[in-house]
């Protein structure tokens, strides 16, 4: 079924799990978060990014978000990703999404709370939940590239005026994770978690979290942690999937047969997620 982002986020924050947000492109994706999300019993988020946006067109991944949400027996949401600009929110809100990001963290404080409270005050009285983001998190997530000079943590202060200002459903939070794969091990600021959870009282999201060890991963859900995004590990376990199908069967030409593994090697991943999020079970 299709809901909100908050209705399912909520019960995260209250219950202290968090819930996977995996980015789509395609159907095959779209299916292995389906099923996974299904044999785990998990509520799940499907969402978009510039370049899913861009590579399958808004009409196509609403399509095939909300077709899947309709079937599924879990609680699923339809979630832009890094919108850039209000117009875009607003095309994808038109499209059914119900949950939507305004990333608005190029700006100074004064300017993200700005363009965030604009994009609430329309999303809010249509029944979509917003996601926002304070502090700049480093690496490259499709169109949008941040320097790792450029990336700069979120500080607590800031978080409890932007939430206090804004209403703002649940806030991505730069804490040490970068888009992207990761040339070494990320480490995680815990005590900025832990600090911003306690002062916001609201959600709390985690962007770039493939390849981040499994133990921070946990340490970050405990002290707040309610939604994780993950795409780099389904891209590697896409294309790993084909290059070996394709290796045993060189001269296979069926779009089904090279896709399925692919598919199924996804799905072994989100699972996987699912159980170390804690939201096995949870639907």
């Amino acid at each position: 079924m299709l809901v909100t982002g908050i209705e399912i986020l909520q019960d995260a924050h209250k219950n202290n799990y968090a819930v996977g947000a995996f980015n789509v492109n395609n159907m095959e994706i779209v299916q292995a978060i389906i099923e996974a999300a299904e044999e785990t019993n998990s509520p799940v988020i499907l969402q978009a990014s510039q370049g899913g946006l861009k590579y399958a067109g808004v009409e196509y991944i609403a399509a095939l978000g909300k077709l899947a949400a309709e079937k599924a027996k879990v609680p699923v949401a339809l979630h832009l990703d890094h919108g850039t600009d209000f117009d875009q929110v607003m095309l994808c809100i038109r499209h059914g999404f119900s949950s939507v990001m305004i990333d608005g963290s190029r700006f100074e404080l004064e300017g993200n709370i700005a363009i965030t409270k604009k994009v609430i005050e329309v999303a809010h009285a249509v029944g979509v939940s917003v996601e926002a983001e304070l502090g700049k998190i480093g690496g490259t997530e499709d169109d949008i590239v941040v320097d790792e000079r450029d990336a700069t943590f979120t500080d607590p202060k800031e978080a409890k005026k932007f939430v206090e200002e804004t209403n703002v459903d649940y806030l991505a939070i730069a804490v040490g994770t970068a888009h992207g794969v990761y040339k070494g091990e990320p480490k995680l600021d815990f005590e900025r978690i832990k600090t911003i959870k306690e002062m916001v009282n609201i959600p709390l999201v985690l962007h770039g979290s493939s390849g981040v060890p499994k133990e921070a991963i946990e340490k970050a859900v405990s002290l707040g942690i309610n939604k994780i995004n993950i795409d780099t590990d389904l891209r590697m376990a896409f294309s790993n999937a084909i290059k070996d199908f394709l290796k045993e069967n060189p001269d296979n030409i069926d779009p089904r047969k090279i896709l399925g593994p692919a598919k199924e090697a996804m799905k072994e991943v989100i699972k996987e997620k699912m159980e170390l999020f804690g939201s096995a079970g949870r639907a």
